[in-house]
Protein backbone atom coordinates (compact mmCIF):
# COMPACT_ATOMS: atom_id res chain seq x y z
CA UNK A 1 0.00 0.00 0.00
CA UNK A 2 1.49 2.88 -1.06
CA UNK A 3 1.80 5.79 1.73
CA UNK A 4 -0.21 8.85 0.10
CA UNK A 5 -0.15 12.34 2.00
CA UNK A 6 -3.13 14.61 1.81
CA UNK A 7 -2.81 18.12 2.01
CA UNK A 8 -5.37 18.38 3.95
CA UNK A 9 -8.12 16.67 6.40
CA UNK A 10 -10.84 17.35 3.91
CA UNK A 11 -8.78 16.19 1.01
CA UNK A 12 -8.48 13.05 3.22
CA UNK A 13 -12.19 12.85 3.38
CA UNK A 14 -13.78 13.00 0.28
CA UNK A 15 -12.31 11.86 -3.37
CA UNK A 16 -11.83 15.52 -5.23
CA UNK A 17 -10.29 18.72 -4.43
CA UNK A 18 -13.73 20.34 -5.32
CA UNK A 19 -15.38 18.03 -2.30
CA UNK A 20 -12.53 19.06 -0.13
CA UNK A 21 -13.39 22.50 -0.87
CA UNK A 22 -16.52 22.85 -0.07
CA UNK A 23 -16.32 20.55 3.53
CA UNK A 24 -13.20 23.56 3.96
CA UNK A 25 -16.14 26.14 3.35
CA UNK A 26 -18.87 24.74 5.62
CA UNK A 27 -16.56 24.13 8.52
CA UNK A 28 -15.50 28.00 8.25
CA UNK A 29 -18.36 28.69 8.54
CA UNK A 30 -19.81 26.44 11.20
CA UNK A 31 -17.37 27.58 13.38
CA UNK A 32 -18.03 31.13 13.23
CA UNK A 33 -21.84 30.28 13.24
CA UNK A 34 -21.35 28.27 16.30
CA UNK A 35 -18.82 30.95 18.56
CA UNK A 36 -21.55 33.66 17.53
CA UNK A 37 -24.93 31.45 18.85
CA UNK A 38 -22.72 30.48 21.91
CA UNK A 39 -21.84 34.15 22.59
CA UNK A 40 -25.54 35.07 22.86
CA UNK A 41 -25.64 32.79 25.83
CA UNK A 42 -29.58 31.48 25.04
CA UNK A 43 -31.30 28.57 25.77
CA UNK A 44 -30.93 26.36 22.10
CA UNK A 45 -34.81 27.07 21.63
CA UNK A 46 -34.17 30.99 21.42
CA UNK A 47 -31.11 30.75 19.48
CA UNK A 48 -33.10 28.63 17.09
CA UNK A 49 -35.79 31.07 16.38
CA UNK A 50 -33.33 34.03 15.99
CA UNK A 51 -31.79 31.96 13.24
CA UNK A 52 -35.00 30.44 12.03
CA UNK A 53 -34.41 26.89 12.59
CA UNK A 54 -35.47 24.19 14.49
CA UNK A 55 -34.12 23.14 17.86
CA UNK A 56 -32.92 20.09 16.57
CA UNK A 57 -31.80 21.88 13.41
CA UNK A 58 -29.28 24.15 15.88
CA UNK A 59 -28.11 21.21 17.53
CA UNK A 60 -26.70 19.53 14.47
CA UNK A 61 -25.25 22.58 13.60
CA UNK A 62 -23.59 22.78 17.33
CA UNK A 63 -22.64 19.56 17.08
CA UNK A 64 -20.87 19.65 14.24
CA UNK A 65 -22.51 17.35 11.62
CA UNK A 66 -21.37 19.22 8.44
CA UNK A 67 -22.65 16.44 6.38
CA UNK A 68 -26.82 18.34 7.62
CA UNK A 69 -25.63 21.41 6.09
CA UNK A 70 -25.03 22.90 2.19
CA UNK A 71 -22.95 26.45 1.81
CA UNK A 72 -26.29 28.02 1.15
CA UNK A 73 -28.29 27.13 4.18
CA UNK A 74 -25.38 28.21 6.14
CA UNK A 75 -24.87 31.59 4.74
CA UNK A 76 -28.86 32.05 5.13
CA UNK A 77 -27.43 31.46 9.09
CA UNK A 78 -24.94 33.96 8.80
CA UNK A 79 -27.71 36.58 7.46
CA UNK A 80 -30.36 35.33 10.26
CA UNK A 81 -27.35 35.94 12.82
CA UNK A 82 -26.68 39.60 11.55
CA UNK A 83 -23.28 38.90 10.08
CA UNK A 84 -21.63 39.12 6.79
CA UNK A 85 -18.98 37.53 4.68
CA UNK A 86 -15.83 38.83 3.29
CA UNK A 87 -13.71 36.58 1.50
CA UNK A 88 -10.48 36.58 -0.46
CA UNK A 89 -9.97 34.51 -3.54
CA UNK A 90 -6.58 33.38 -4.37
CA UNK A 91 -4.16 30.54 -6.24
CA UNK A 92 -3.46 27.41 -3.73
CA UNK A 93 0.19 27.51 -2.67
CA UNK A 94 2.21 25.42 -4.50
Amino acid sequence: MANERSTSVWDALVDSPEDAENLRLRSKLMRVLTKTVLSWELPQKDAARKLRLTQPRLSELLNGKIDKFSLDALVNMLASADLEIDFTVKEKAA
